[in-house]
């Protein structure tokens, strides 16, 4: 049964209970590290100090969050919030692609790596016709010679690139 607590509560209910629970559990985290991450300075002025508003906002922090989580009508996980964490993990999917881009980069080269991944990722986007999949290919090779050869942008290159011949292997390190 829900309380008229509950029942009054004007505004979406997904989610509330699970970033109220992060964003405390974030706080206290991140207040217990203060020592190892700030430092007291001798004669300093106590305002000054580098650990005085870091350990302020933390502090407030920790103290909002656990008001929040203590004036909230509902204190239980439903299908919903789980449905709303699902929406916000989505958003992590692309972060994970870039992680791979980056890590692949070093390893592959700039330019193949690049041509896997940006039509991949268009392909994900749902841009799936054979037009669009062409014009994301244009831009990646857009994209390489911009940064590579025109803007001479320093990216180290790929270790598949040591086993090109001699004079194939220093063109592909300097431009591609």
């Amino acid at each position: 049964m829900s309380t008229e607590r509950e029942r009054r509560f004007v505004g979406p209910r997904r989610g509330q209970i699970l970033f109220a629970l992060f964003f405390a559990g974030a706080s206290l985290v991140l207040l217990s590290q203060i020592g190892n991450q700030t430092a007291w300075v001798d004669k300093t002025a106590f305002f000054a100090q580098p650990r005085f508003w870091p350990a302020i906002g933390l502090g407030g922090m920790v103290i909002l969050g656990a008001l929040h989580l203590y004036r909230m009508p509902w204190r239980h996980v439903t299908r919903y919030d789980i449905w709303e964490a699902q929406k916000w993990g989505s958003v992590l999917e692309f972060g994970v692609w870039f992680m791979a881009y980056v890590f692949l980069v070093p390893v592959i080269g700039y330019l193949p790596v690049t041509l896997a991944f940006v039509p991949a990722l268009a392909w994900r986007m749902g841009y799936r016709s054979r037009f669009m999949l062409g014009v994301s290919l244009l831009f990646a090779i857009a994209v390489v010679v911009l940064f590579k050869s025109l803007l001479g942008v320093k990216i180290p290159g790929g270790m598949l690139y040591e086993y090109l011949p001699g004079g194939l292997r220093s063109f592909f390190i300097l431009y591609l």
